[in-house]
């Protein structure tokens, strides 16, 4: 018999997830339902009360991320609601918080400006450094891997346990893979977070976020910190991200497999430097990438020249969208040091999408020609 992905069931249970509820007449398609009030003539085993609590929209969606993640999940407005939302909860006066000072800077930011200020420890660590780190008196250690937007890697497993040993609780980014290409939970962490935006919705047209969590306490003040705060998602953003996670598996397929090939030719080129991408069996992270990812992902970045060089790239290429996102149908790049992140002038981020990789390729290497006679 051929061994089956352990995603495969995931995937098919994720397609039918609401079979087994459904009865004579009801619709296949999940239905939006966006009423902010429900009938409650009394309120004893009612299963919605009010919006701010829960609404049927957002059940349907969050078994359906349950069943990605195996883990219970809650939905959030952005990545960064469900971001904030954690180290909220994992987090308060006299805590310690161990963070990348390479990762994404708003979860930097936030730390800053909102944790400190109540009397939470901030500590910022490379995250090639993490793994030697001496995690005493630490609370939570939020992760990436890969960072963004440096695309290094960290063992997963072997910074848990050692954070664990010394009694904190870890905490991993998860967006840049989604649970299709890395568990994080299955590595040993106690917590995921993750920006639905980016893949998971995939068509550039909804905000989203989640946490997941195999810890009932946990998640039980997560729930209460999103019902006081009211950091809730809409309904019909719900049912976006529902349509998009059916689709979200052959999305990946195309994205990873179109990245393998144009990393590689970019390699080949001689047009770019520095070029980072963990399925490149010459970089640095593609040890680690093999043992603790299910797939390499659809992310890479590269140096040019200087600015210039880099936004006259950017500009030449039909078929990059220049936005700050990515994980869409459409490839998009971005120029990051705009932002303030640690790279340099000319560093670009490259996400693939779901294009035809021959004349995405040639319209990247065109562009890159043009950039480097500048």
């Amino acid at each position: 018999m051929k061994t089956q992905n352990p995603n495969d069931l995931r995937l098919a249970q994720l397609q039918h997830h609401r079979a087994a509820r459904l009865a004579k007449g009801d619709p296949i398609a999940m239905p939006i339902t966006s009423s902010a009030s429900y009938h409650l003539p009394d309120i004893q085993d009612a299963p919605f009360l009010y919006g701010r609590n829960s609404m049927p929209t957002w059940a349907e969606l969050e078994s359906q991320l349950a069943l990605l993640e195996d883990a219970p999940c809650l939905a959030f407005p952005s990545g960064m609601a469900a971001i904030s939302a954690a180290l909220m909860v994992g987090l308060g006066q006299g805590k310690t918080l161990v963070l990348p000072s390479d990762g994404y800077y708003v979860s930097r930011v936030f730390s800053a400006c909102f944790l400190a200020p109540y009397g939470v420890r901030i500590i910022e660590a490379p995250i090639l450094k993490m793994q030697d780190f001496d995690y005493s008196g630490v609370d939570v250690v939020l992760l990436e891997s890969p960072s963004n937007p440096g695309l290094d890697l960290c063992d997963i497993a072997a910074i848990s346990a050692k954070v664990h040993a010394a009694g904190g609780i870890v905490m991993v980014d998860n967006t840049t893979m989604t649970p299709l290409l890395q568990r994080p939970l299955d590595l040993g962490a106690d917590v995921v977070l993750a920006s639905d935006t980016k893949a998971p919705a995939g068509h550039s047209d909804v905000l989203f976020g989640h946490v997941a969590s195999r810890n009932a306490a946990f998640m039980a003040r997560v729930l209460d910190w999103r019902r006081l705060s009211g950091a809730v998602p809409g309904a019909f953003e719900a049912w976006l991200l529902h349509r998009g996670l059916e689709t979200l598996e052959l999305r990946l397929a195309r994205m990873c497999a179109s990245a393998e090939v144009i990393a590689t030719r970019l390699l080949d080129s001689g047009l770019v430097q520095n070029l980072r991408y963990p399925g490149l069996k010459s970089d640095a992270s593609y040890p680690l990438a093999c043992k603790q990812m299910q797939g390499f992902g659809f992310i890479m970045g590269f140096d040019l020249p200087s600015a210039d060089v880099a936004e006259a790239f950017l500009t030449n290429c039909p078929f990059i969208a220049q936005a700050t996102s990515f994980g869409s149908t459409h490839s998009s790049g971005e120029r990051r040091a705009r932002w303030g992140d640690q790279v340099s002038p000319g560093f670009i981020r490259l996400s693939i999408g779901c294009e035809p990789v021959e004349p995405l390729w040639d319209a990247i290497f065109q562009a890159l020609r043009q950039a480097s006679a500048m």
